[in-house]
């Protein structure tokens, strides 16, 4: 019988069972990080030279040759083996079956459990500034349609019901704040997890005198681990991508059940272009907004991603454990989700159409300007929760019939009260109801405008 040795087989007298070898490769997943493990090898052979823990010889064949695999990877030349585990174990395979002894070399000083951390430390730092790229272009989609759109007014809703106007801009502008945050908490999260563990060995340390800071600044990070338990078990830096990518997906799942009402035929705010939308296929007439749906329906898949996470975690004991090979697909499926949705998501708002006079005339019923009635009757003398009770009781005349509260004739109003004047039609009228909520964060033209200006401020400061 052939023993296929593993590069850790020593101990061991007979070869891994296939289903086993099956079972625990990770490199049907893994193998995306090839150019992490890569990068991370050659800052740590480097650092071996650079400490006569091998010679510089030595060092300088190992990163050239780790150069050669990267290109071969990308040129398609690699086929990764299953019974080399994943994709650290395939790498420094093919590195000893191109130079030999020499390549063995490589994994002085370093244990897999501090190398897989490392790596996918790596991959998500990359793949989280991805997301940040895409966050701020949905952020400039934002404010363009913010700018196109400033005066157009449309009904805001509390519980789904009509509430009060506001400006369409100033709408749009609520979700710039909360994508804002999304970027706020993703830097902070890369700037967490940018730490370099190698060093940390299996579990204790090493005894080699290595430069792990040297490393770390090789690969661009920010600082090394303080703890070698905490290093190699740590996952808390993939929750919170998985988190920040939950919160993410929340506010676009959000902002597309707003879409789908809004492109309902009882709605007619807005159309989405023909190129981000489906039909049906058998109802002729039918225009889906199954972009929106999609992204709100892959919301759940990446909450799902964050809950499995913190469910392999939740029970491991210190340090390494192999549940932790599953932490993988879960925050990898997150990243490749939230990659996938932001940038079809922000094309089909770019180019959706605004129907304005739909939105104005939404907003002119459902009596949302009742609380300007009310505030211009305070604004004469009477206390607040007495307007209150005048306005709520017009309201009910208004539905007996069947009139909109700017459509009373002034004798109707002062029935009400006698406080009323002819100057009531201007202050409630919709323009008047938006643009006196000038307040920092309100809904008037000069607020929104302000809101813009701040917010094409950020994104110069943020570089875009």
């Amino acid at each position: 019988m052939v023993i296929i040795m593993k590069l850790w087989g020593g101990r061991f007298s007979k070869s891994t069972d296939g289903a086993v070898d099956d079972f625990n490769s990770s490199i049907r997943f893994d193998a995306r990080m090839y150019r992490q493990d890569i990068n991370g090898s050659i800052a740590h052979a480097t650092m071996l030279g650079q400490q006569n823990i091998i010679s510089s010889d030595e060092a300088s064949l190992i990163c050239k040759t780790l150069g050669e695999i990267l290109v071969d990877i990308e040129d398609g030349k690699v086929e990764f083996l299953i019974d080399a585990e994943d994709i650290h174990m395939n790498i420094e395979k093919l590195l000893i079956e191109r130079i030999g002894n020499v390549g063995k070399k490589l994994h002085t000083g370093r244990s897999r459990n501090d190398q897989v951390a490392l790596d996918i430390r790596l991959y998500l730092r990359d793949e989280c500034e991805r997301i940040l790229s895409d966050l701020y272009n949905l952020e400039k989609t934002l404010i363009k349609l913010a700018e196109q759109n400033i005066s157009v007014i449309m009904p805001g809703y509390t519980h789904l019901q009509k509430a009060q106007p506001i400006l369409f801009s100033h709408h749009l502008m609520a979700y710039f704040e909360m994508f804002k945050r999304d970027i706020a908490r993703l830097t902070q999260c890369v700037a967490r997890l940018n730490i370099c563990p190698l060093g940390s060995g299996a579990l204790a340390g090493t005894t080699y005198p290595l430069n792990r800071d040297f490393v770390s600044a090789q690969l661009g990070m920010n600082g090394v681990t303080k703890n070698s338990l905490d290093a190699v078990a740590d996952r808390d830096f993939a929750i919170e991508v998985c988190f920040v990518m939950s919160m993410i997906m929340m506010h676009i799942s959000r902002f597309s059940e707003e879409i789908i009402l809004w492109s309902s035929n009882e709605f007619s705010f807005v159309d989405l272009d023909d190129a981000y939308s489906t039909g049906s296929s058998i109802m002729p007439q039918k225009k889906n907004p199954d972009v929106a749906e999609l992204a709100r329906g892959k919301t759940g898949r990446v909450y799902g991603d964050l809950i499995a996470l913190l469910t392999v975690m939740k029970g491991l004991p210190l340090a390494y454990n192999k549940d932790m090979q599953e932490d993988k697909e879960q925050v990898f499926d997150a990243i490749d989700t939230v990659l996938l949705t932001v940038p079809v998501f922000t094309k089909m708002i770019e180019t959706m159409k605004i129907n304005s006079q739909n939105m104005l005339s939404g907003a002119a019923g459902g009596f949302t300007n009742a609380t300007d009635a009310a505030d211009y009757l305070v604004k004469k003398g009477l206390p607040f929760r007495d307007a209150h009770e005048v306005i709520g009781k017009m309201v009910a005349y208004c539905i007996a019939e069947n009139k909109p509260i700017d459509k009373l004739s002034i004798e109707e109003f002062k029935k009400c009260s006698e406080i009323f004047e002819e100057d009531v039609y201007s202050a409630i009228s919709l323009e008047n109801c938006v643009n006196s909520r000038d307040i920092v964060g309100g809904t008037a033209t000069n607020q929104v405008k302000i809101a813009i200006s701040n917010a094409e401020e950020f994104l110069k400061e943020s570089g875009f």
